[in-house]
């Protein structure tokens, strides 16, 4: 035991002054409870010739039940530590009395208040003063089990450790105000290095993502306001002083590939405007797999031990150090520009941009790591013919953008007879490249090689230290701020494609109307959002037209979106009416959960009556642009969001014009912070008013290149006219925090010539009156090749009609880019194809229908239901149907 406690005595004098403030005095705890054999000890702090109270500053191996009750204790009371604070001198007392002198409320040693702490029989604890140049500045207690006095080598070396721990105190920590160390006899040390104590910052790093913890201490010791604290890595970089970085982040580097202990004291320029001093120490945390993940320590204001060397008066500065000033304010731009920077086009803006003048370099390349070579991802001051030269650099080639990042090594070469020298089996790339000094540094990041970075010179040039040294510091930026842009740019790829493939691939070609329409995701941000819209054809060339917006950004969102995407268009395919197709799509929400609401508006336009019905569920309402330029908005109840919503939803019926167009957009476009929705609208209204869109595209077989030309010329001003509205109203994108979807269609009404109907009896012979109506129409329009098919379907479908419906019975004929051949009646029953069987004599009527028909269906009218069937134009005959004949045996064998 004595020999140990000579041993630590050894210990203590080969200590250097590494050790300051929390970790000094755990060191002197354990070295204490060490040789006492003891349960754990404490260490407080008061003030020298004050017996107000002390204050516990450190603790070790204690339970933090036990040590809550000896926060503060009084200076004048009988326990161990008051009492050897107060007589400067050894003192052991029975634990079975600890509980004197403490405030009755802690006397339990928990913070609840409940039993008091019990310990075995024959616990003490002994406590040693800790000397200061005013007398004892704290005290040094441990708590053992054994009830005697320790031996004399033992009380020899607790007295050493007490006077070692005052005299490390008194000259590891710096006064809080004035020059040089003031006296502990005139201010007391203790409150100052319980201040000191409290203000030790504490930071958490994370390695591989670049995200920073820091505690209110920490900001408060870099001057960062916690406001504008934007938790990252690149705020320290900027702040640690430019000729200090290259060093300190090397020192990090080493520390994080060798997994030791980082300590490290450097120079900061807070953004304040002031500077100082800064100890910092941390250690690396791997992650399951034994990777370095991040990195924990603490970090303290050491300015005032630097005192002497701010008073030194310095001459005026040179050239060179003006030169010096201006890299490193160029320097601290690059790091603020990469902190900020999204992108790897980004990155390489902002290192052309900084690191190019500071050196003044004139060319630069930033490669990634891709399997085995190396490929350019950006570059500046080069050819691009050069630069596909050098596109498919092998990584284990003999190349010195390669060798250097194999090596982990940064490479200078210092003009191009050197490179000739080195290189000789590519000699020819200085001269192709037009540079004559090259700095290759390979980018590691996270301990991980990432790519290369060259920086080249149009003149020979021989690298100082200093340059070499902030050129490889640098390099450690430019590697974690590429390798987050390429995770970036890789999620916001996924994020694109993601959300191009829930929207839709193009808008269709259909006669009643021409569309163009426009996604704008939120700023920057790599999220997927909920906005979507659609243009969907219904029969008789109506169309139906919806736009939606799922309230949130994200993936879950997104697939909200695809599902009511999904579902608009097959119930549309049922021919729903808009009030009720929302009910649906309302049930749907709701069955999501109550965290998921939707806005939604669905129209359908008809260019038959060239009428628009249309409902709205939360959502802002459509714009109406008439032929003249003047704009209005219906006015109707928008009734709530889906999932939110109590139907029936309120509809509205509008006439538009021949011409009109219709804009459809979601709450992005029109509101943001600065701007609130109506606001919005009526910018939206205001760029809209006075919009005309002149020119009719043809829709039948007679097309001719004049009517073609004046369809395209509107697509191209309705493409013009997203891209005017999406800059008047989002001028700022990058600053906007929601998506933002606008759909502007142009109505085409369907001609009068274009159209054919006819009322036909409740009677047998009604089949036979449609086949008449059909062969004239169609011959009046040309399109005597579709005769026979057509009558065929007019027959079987009025025929139906006669057998199973009843009247009023109708026949319509639509000519656009299809035939559309309808027979409406006043009955709600639907037909449906049925199998028959081979000795049945009918039932085969709709399975035919739908042989020689494009498509067909049935939908609801407001007096029964209108079953249609569609041909394209010029489609060629069925092979059975090859005469008149064929046709009227066809109808007397149904009839």
């Amino acid at each position: 035991m004595d020999q140990a406690s000579e041993e630590r005595k050894r210990l203590l004098a080969n200590v250097g002054d590494d050790l300051w403030g929390i970790e000094l005095l755990r060191f002197a705890i354990q070295q204490a409870v060490a040789d006492l054999a003891g349960l754990g000890g404490m260490v407080h702090l008061g003030s020298p010739g004050h017996g107000a109270g002390l204050r516990l500053a450190v603790t070790s191996g204690l339970p933090p039940a036990f040590t809550h009750a000896w926060e503060r204790i009084d200076g004048n009371g009988p326990l161990a530590p008051a009492r050897a604070f107060r007589d400067a001198t050894f003192v052991q007392v029975s634990m079975a009395n600890a509980v004197v002198g403490i405030p009755q409320q802690r006397a339990s040693g928990r913070p609840d208040g409940s039993e008091p702490w019990s310990w075995p029989v024959g616990t003490t604890m002994v406590a040693v003063p800790l000397p200061g140049p005013g007398g004892p500045i704290g005290a040094l207690s441990v708590v053992t089990v054994s009830e005697h006095e320790p031996s004399p080598a033992q009380l020899a070396f607790l007295d050493t450790l007490g006077r070692w721990t005052g005299e490390h105190l008194s000259t590891s920590s710096a006064p809080p105000s004035g020059s040089g160390l003031i006296g502990w006899q005139e201010q007391s040390a203790a409150p100052h290095l319980r201040r000191e104590l409290q203000a030790v910052g504490t930071w958490d790093w994370d390695i591989r993502t670049g995200d920073v913890i820091w505690n209110d201490a920490m900001l408060a010791v870099l001057g960062v306001d916690p406001d504008t604290f934007d938790g990252r890595i690149e705020t320290w970089t900027g702040i640690v002083h430019p000729e200090d970085l290259p060093w300190v982040l090397a020192d990090i580097d080493e520390s994080i590939r060798a997994g030791r202990m980082h300590s490290t004291e450097y120079r900061v320029c807070r953004p304040d405007g002031t500077s100082g001093w800064v100890r910092a120490r941390g250690r690396l945390v791997v992650d399951d797999n034994g990777e370095p993940a991040r990195m924990v320590g603490t970090m303290w204001d050491i300015t005032k031990t630097h005192d002497d060397l701010d008073a030194v008066t310095e001459p005026g500065p040179s050239s060179a150090e003006r030169a010096a000033v201006e890299r490193a304010s160029r320097i601290k731009q690059l790091t603020r520009a990469l902190a900020e920077a999204a992108t790897v086009r980004d990155v390489v803006d902002a290192s052309a941009d900084h690191i190019l003048p500071a050196f003044g370099a004139a060319g630069l390349i930033l490669t990634f790591l891709e399997s085995d070579h190396l490929r350019p991802v950006g570059f500046t001051g080069y050819t691009q013919e050069f630069v596909d030269r050098i596109s498919q650099i092998p990584a284990s080639g003999r190349y010195p953008i390669a060798e250097s990042l194999r090596d982990r090594t940064p490479m200078f070469v210092n003009s191009a007879e050197e490179y000739i020298e080195r290189y000789p089996t590519t000699a020819d790339l200085p001269a192709a490249g037009g540079k004559q000094a090259w700095a290759f540094l390979p980018l590691i990041a996270s301990g991980r090689p990432v790519g290369s970075c060259v920086v080249s010179f149009s003149e020979p040039r021989r690298f100082t230290g200093e340059e070499r040294n902030l050129l490889t510091a640098l390099s450690g930026l430019v590697a974690q701020a590429m390798e987050r842009a390429r995770l970036y740019d890789r999620e916001h790829t996924r994020s694109q494609e993601l959300q191009r493939g829930l929207l839709p691939r193009g808008l269709p070609c259909l006669p009643a109307i021409t569309a163009a329409a426009r996604y704008l995701p939120a700023g920057k941000e790599m999220e997927v959002g909920g906005d979507w819209y659609d243009v969907i054809s219904l029969s008789a060339d109506r169309v139906a037209i919806v736009i939606g917006d799922v309230m949130g950004h994200g993936v879950a969102e997104a697939i909200t979106m695809a599902r009511l995407r999904t579902a608009v268009r097959t119930l549309a395919d049922l021919e729903l009416p808009p009030d009720e197709l929302l009910s649906h799509l309302n049930d749907l929400v709701s069955e999501l959960g109550d965290d998921f609401y939707a806005t939604c508006l669905y129209l359908v336009y008809d260019p038959t009556t060239r009428s628009c019905v249309l409902a709205r569920a939360g959502h802002p309402p459509p714009a109406v642009v008439h032929p003249d330029g003047t704009v209005q908005f219906p006015d109707a109840d928008p009734n709530a969001p889906l999932g939110a919503a109590t139907p029936p939803f309120e509809t509205v019926e509008i006439d538009l014009p021949e011409g009109s167009l219709l804009v459809l957009y979601t709450d992005g476009l029109v509101e943001s912070p600065a701007l609130d929705i109506d606001q919005g609208i009526a910018h939206l209204a205001k760029t809209l008013s006075g919009t005309t869109l002149t020119g009719t595209p043809c829709r039948h077989q007679n097309h001719t290149a004049a009517s073609g030309s004046t369809r395209r010329r509107c697509a191209v001003c309705l493409e013009s006219l997203c891209d005017r509205l999406t800059a008047a109203l989002l001028p700022g994108r990058q600053e906007t925090a929601d998506d933002a979807a606008l759909l502007v269609v142009r109505t085409h009404a369907l001609p009068n010539d274009d159209m054919a109907s006819w009322p036909l009896p409740d009677h047998p012979r009604a089949a036979g009156q449609a086949r008449e109506h059909v062969r004239a129409q169609l011959s009046a329009w040309d399109l005597d090749d579709l005769s026979m098919t057509t009558e065929l379907l007019a027959s079987e479908l009025v025929g139906n009609v006669v057998r199973h419906a009843k009247g009023p019975i109708h026949l319509r004929l639509l000519r656009s880019n299809v035939l559309t051949c309808e027979v409406s009646d006043g009955s709600l029953t639907t037909p449906r194809i049925r199998r028959a069987a081979d000795t049945d004599e009918g039932g085969r009527g709709l399975q035919l229908v739908a042989a020689i028909s494009h498509r067909w269906g049935t939908r609801y009218t407001p007096s029964g239901k209108c079953i249609w069937t569609e041909q394209p134009l010029n489609p060629a005959c069925p092979a059975f149907l090859t005469d008149q004949s064929d046709l009227d045996t066809y109808d007397l064998l149904n009839e």
